[in-house]
């Protein structure tokens, strides 16, 4: 059994490899949000060098591309689980993202195009649930040190997020796309330098081996039941085949792969769900545990397919009907985006210490009135947009372009609504999960990204520039399931703390 004095803290009072983990992550964000900030510009443009696709095909090929970035974290969170570790699992992770990179910085056809995008998705689903695995097992005690310690980490995620939307976009739109593409594979190579010069030292063997191979510390821990695993995976593969050979998704266009997608992932997700409730071999309370993470994986799909809206249907707001001139110089839409990296960065401390104290006088809310309140503010964002799109349909037939300050307090309300979801959901995931599918739960915590995100790519697919009269209804849905959504997590938050069994 590890002790405290095997990984020393920092005068931080947090140990160093909480900050090897924090640059390891940035540099990877730094690729990922900066290649996402121009990817579905690049897919629309006809002028410069990009693809020239209409905006159903574009908005279903990046929906498609950023789901799968999350999806791939389950395969990738049971490879590190059962075969290779996560500190493995992040370092080949690391390698594929940054050739990924590089295969898009080739100016060729497209079937480089998409074999580049696939290697970032393949390589960031090996990262990215196992990071964050790792910054859980620095901290074996758990309570308030952990909580603060995702925060720190989120902090990494978001400067990352900023520079790389800031060097990334502005290469991309002014320089050339591929040039964009080919800054990200450096920050990768930098991600990965920290790592493996540190890693060995602070980390030491935090995360080396897969976590299926331990045994789990519980008395009477039923068996798992792997016939009934392998029964339920043939089921999702023969569930599919269904789909496809009666009509129901269509796999031969890009459109018609992102809509299967949206039948396709939470038919996996509820599968593996039953997989492990079923057939996992937990007792009744980590039963009622992970119970309470399907509930949280509801809410965080539901967010992130608002929220994930800033690289699809509102970088296209910022593109096309945003005022975006300078003293003769136009911003890079992009730019906007960044935004909410820069608020992650000015209101991540003050809500934190917020938190702390009410914790101090027992107000703090609970984890799902946290979910609650973020999708709120999520949807409060949108209705800013509702009003920015009002303005624009009321100046057609010439299509005016509105303030940026729209877009600018939507992030704000986003980004609010971001704090109180997004650090709480990693750290009670980490919390709850059970140890042996520490890294494949964390995977699921991903996987409502990626549904979010695809959804976010098919609603973008809507912004046909022939009808723009539809905007203001497409952004006021989002607003009716985030309300909605946002007062059901609050009036059950009784009950569901009840089943969390004294985790908080």
């Amino acid at each position: 059994m590890e002790t405290t004095t095997s990984n020393p803290a920092s005068s931080s009072g947090h140990p160093p490899g909480l900050y090897v983990l924090f640059f390891t992550e940035m540099w990877e964000r730094f690729s990922y949000y900066g290649m996402r900030a121009i990817l579905i510009l690049f897919l629309l443009d006809k002028v410069r060098g990009g693809m020239g696709l209409s905006e159903s095909e574009s908005g279903a090929i990046y929906g498609l591309y950023v789901s799968s970035v999350y999806l791939l974290s389950l395969p990738g969170g049971w490879l590190a689980d059962n075969i290779l570790g996560q500190r493995k699992a992040i370092w080949y992770g690391g390698i594929t993202i940054m050739l990924g990179h590089i295969v898009l910085a080739i100016p060729a056809g497209q079937g480089i195009f998409f074999s580049g995008l696939a290697l970032v998705a393949l390589g960031t689903g090996l990262l990215k649930p196992n990071i964050s695995s790792i910054v859980s097992e620095l901290y074996p005690e758990g309570g308030a040190r952990r909580d603060a310690a995702f925060s720190i980490f989120y902090m990494g995620i978001n400067m990352g997020s900023f520079l790389g939307q800031f060097v990334v976009s502005y290469l991309g739109e002014k320089v050339s796309w591929h040039t964009g593409f080919g800054a990200a594979a450096i920050a990768m190579f930098l991600g990965l330098v920290a790592y493996r010069t540190l890693g060995p030292k602070y980390l030491q063997d935090k995360g080396m081996y897969p976590k299926a191979k331990e045994k789990v510390a519980t008395e009477n821990q039923p068996p798992s039941n792997q016939k009934l695993s392998l029964a339920l995976i043939v089921i999702t593969i023969a569930f599919i085949a269904f789909l496809s050979f009666t009509g129901t998704i269509n796999l031969s266009t890009a459109t018609g792969i992102a809509q299967a997608m949206g039948i396709i992932i939470p038919a996996i997700t509820v599968i593996y769900f039953v997989n492990i409730l079923v057939a996992g071999g937990l007792t009744t309370v980590e039963k009622k545990r992970v119970g309470v993470l399907m509930i949280f994986f509801l809410g965080a799909a539901l967010f992130w397919s608002g929220f994930e809206q800033a690289g699809s249907s509102l970088t296209i707001f910022a593109d096309r009907y945003t005022q975006r001139d300078l003293g003769g110089w136009v911003i890079p839409a992009g730019w906007f985006q960044n935004f909410n990296p820069a608020y992650i960065l000015i209101f991540a401390a003050p809500l934190a210490s917020l938190w702390i104290f009410l914790a101090k006088r027992n107000l703090n809310p609970a984890t799902p009135i946290k979910f609650g309140i973020g999708i709120i503010l999520m949807g409060l964002g949108f209705l800013i947009m509702v009003f920015a799109a009002n303005v624009v349909v009321g100046s057609l037939p010439e299509v005016a372009k509105v303030s940026g300050g729209y877009l600018i307090f939507t992030y704000m309300l986003h980004t609010l609504g971001e704090l109180c979801l997004s650090p709480v959901g990693l750290s009670v995931y980490t919390k709850l999960a059970p140890k042996q599918y520490l890294s494949q739960l964390m995977g699921i915590w991903f996987v409502a990204a990626s549904f979010g995100n695809l959804i976010a790519g098919l609603f973008a697919g809507g912004f046909d520039a022939e009808n723009v009269q539809q905007m203001p209804d497409l952004f006021m849905n989002v607003v009716k399931f985030a309300l909605i959504t946002g007062v059901l997590f609050i009036v059950l938050a009784k009950p569901i703390k009840k089943w969390m069994g004294g985790i908080e």
